[in-house]
């Protein structure tokens, strides 16, 4: 792949995960939030969202009643030793080993690591090596 600028905040707006634990879901996503440094956008009884990220259980009205499939989402981490506490906190919060941190063929520079959440998502956290953002984030208030 051959990329020299990356744009983030442009193509997703959100995603949702249907889950079976709601419970077991926010202690592993709050672990792993904690470890990006990204706060916690709010909860409910049923749900729970980060950012671009919405939980929920089966029961919201959001989810009609149907889990979602097995999923794979990349968090940005902001240096290698983000993406060994992002590996560390999710395994010690119910998380499984996809994956240890490490480099990966994909570009140079490209370190990453991989947990299997409580229900079975492939969660990645990735640092693509020394740049410069334009920002920190793309920030939208209304």
């Amino acid at each position: 792949m051959e990329t020299t600028e990356l744009h983030r905040g442009r193509l997703i707006d959100h995603i949702q995960l249907v889950v079976r634990d709601l419970p077991a879901s926010q202690a592993f996503y709050a672990a792993v939030f904690d470890a990006l440094k990204v706060p916690m956008g709010g909860t409910g009884d049923d749900y729970f969202w980060a950012d671009e990220l919405f939980v929920s259980t089966a029961d919201s009205p959001a989810a009609q009643g149907e889990l979602t499939g097995r999923h794979h989402l990349a968090f940005q981490a902001q240096d290698r030793a983000m993406v060994d506490t992002f590996h560390k906190a999710a395994l010690a919060s119910g998380g499984t080993d996809n994956g240890t941190p490490g480099e990966r063929p994909y570009h140079p520079g490209y370190y990453a690591a991989f947990v299997l959440d409580p229900d079975g998502n492939n969660i990645e956290a990735v640092f693509h090596g020394e740049a410069q953002r334009s920002a920190g984030s793309v920030k939208i208030t209304f």
